[in-house]
C-alpha cells in the first residue's frame, strides 16, 4: 500500500510499519482535542480571547487571565481531558481482547463497580444527619478500588479452562446490572451525604475540580497511557484467534489477565475523580477504528485523543449551553452515546 512507509531505528535493529494516512489523521484529530481545551478555557462567566487564553497558560498578559484560566479552569480541563483519554483507551483495549463491538468499560460493569463502592463509601461512613465522618478526600480511593475489584471479579468468574470473550461480556453484564441495582438502593435507604452531589458524580461531571484532584489523577493516567502504548501492541497478534496467537509464543490468557487489569486502572482512576462519564469507551474506539483501521498502534493514540475531545466538548457545551445552569457532562456523552449503542445493536446483531 502506498501509505505504509518503513520507519528503522538504532542502525536498523528496531523497524516498523507506519501508514502515513493514519498518522495523518491522528496528528489531526489531536490537534482538534488540543484546539477544544483551549476553547474551552476561553468559555465560562466571562470570556477570554484564545490568544489571551495562550498567553495566560505561558505565564504572560493580564494577571485576572491567568487567575482565570490557570487557577479556576484548567482544572477541571485537564480532568476531562485525561478522563476521556482514560475510558477511551480502556473501551479500545476492551473491545480488542472480547473482540466485541458492543464491549466498554460501562457494559462489563467497571465503571458500576466504581460507582457502587463511592455510593457504599458515602453511606457507611455517614450518620443519620446525613454528616460525612470521615474526609472526602477517599471518595476517589474507593471508586478506584471498586473498579479494580470489579475488573478482577469479572475475570474469576469468567474463567473456565480460560476466559472466553463471550462469557467475559455476559459476566460482565450481569455484574453491571446487580451493582447497579445495589447503588440506587444506597441510594433510597441509606444516609447518603449531599444525595445531588451523588447523583452528579454516578452521571459524570468535572465541576468542582481543584489542582489536587489534577496533580493526583495526571499522572497517574499518563503513565497508564504509556504502559498501554508499549503492551497492547501485542493484540493484533490476537486478532488472528487464540490458537495462532499461542502458536506465536504468546500467553493468552496472561495476557488478557494483564489488560483486564490495565483496563481496570484506566476507568478507576479516570471515574475515581470525575464519575462514571458514560459511552466514551464505546463511541470514541469504534470512531478511531473508521478513521485508522484496527491497528493498536494507531488505534490507542486516536482512541485517546477522541476520547479527549469528546467529554472536553460536553464539559463546555455543559457549562455554557444552559448557563446559569451547570450541566455534568456525562448527559451529552449518555445523550450521544445510547443512541450509538443501540444502532450497533442493531448493526451486530450476532455479537
Amino acid at each position: 500500500m502506498k501509505s505504509l512507509k518503513t520507519i528503522r531505528l538504532g542502525k536498523q535493529r528496531v523497524s516498523f510499519l507506519l501508514d502515513t494516512r493514519a498518522s495523518r489523521r491522528t496528528i489531526f484529530v489531536g490537534c482538534m482535542a488540543i484546539l477544544a481545551v483551549l476553547i474551552s478555557a476561553s468559555f465560562g462567566e466571562s470570556f477570554i480571547n484564545p490568544w489571551h487564553v495562550i498567553q495566560a497558560l505561558l505565564g504572560q498578559g493580564d494577571a485576572y487571565n491567568q487567575l482565570l484560566v490557570v487557577d479556576f479552569r484548567l482544572p477541571r480541563i485537564l480532568l476531562a481531558a485525561f478522563a476521556g483519554m482514560a475510558l477511551a483507551v480502556a473501551g479500545a483495549i476492551l473491545q480488542g481482547m472480547i473482540k466485541n463491538p458492543l464491549a466498554s468499560p460501562d457494559i462489563i460493569g467497571i465503571s458500576a463497580g466504581g460507582s457502587a463502592a463511592v455510593v457504599g463509601f458515602l453511606a457507611l461512613f455517614s450518620n443519620n444527619d446525613h454528616v460525612l465522618l470521615v474526609s472526602i478526600n477517599w471518595m476517589p480511593l474507593a471508586g478506584f478500588i471498586g473498579a479494580m475489584l470489579v475488573g478482577l471479579l469479572v475475570y474469576v468468574l469468567a474463567w473456565k479452562d480460560g476466559v472466553t470473550s463471550t462469557r467475559l461480556v455476559l459476566i460482565g453484564l450481569g455484574i453491571a446490572t446487580f451493582l447497579q441495582a445495589i447503588t440506587t438502593m444506597l441510594m433510597i435507604i441509606g444516609p447518603v451525604y449531599v444525595a445531588s452531589e451523588v447523583q452528579k458524580w454516578l452521571i459524570g461531571s468535572v465541576s468542582s475540580t481543584d489542582w489536587n484532584e489534577v496533580v493526583i489523577m495526571v499522572p497517574v493516567i499518563a503513565v497508564l497511557l504509556v504502559v498501554t502504548f508499549l503492551i497492547v501492541r501485542h493484540l493484533n497478534v490476537q486478532d488472528f484467534g487464540d490458537d495462532t496467537a499461542m502458536s506465536l509464543g504468546q500467553s493468552v490468557q496472561k495476557m488478557r489477565f494483564g489488560l483486564i487489569v490495565l483496563s481496570a486502572c484506566l476507568v478507576g482512576s479516570a471515574i475515581s475523580f470525575t464519575g462514571a462519564i458514560g459511552f466514551v469507551g464505546l463511541m470514541a474506539p469504534h470512531i478511531a477504528r473508521r478513521l485508522v483501521g484496527s491497528a493498536f498502534g494507531l488505534l490507542i493514540p486516536m482512541s485517546a485523543a477522541i476520547g479527549c475531545f469528546l467529554v472536553v466538548v460536553a464539559d463546555i457545551i455543559g457549562r455554557t449551553a444552559f448557563n446559569p445552569i451547570e450541566v455534568p457532562a456525562g448527559v451529552f456523552t449518555a445523550a450521544i452515546g445510547a443512541p450509538y449503542f443501540i444502532y450497533l445493536l442493531f448493526k451486530n446483531p450476532r455479537k
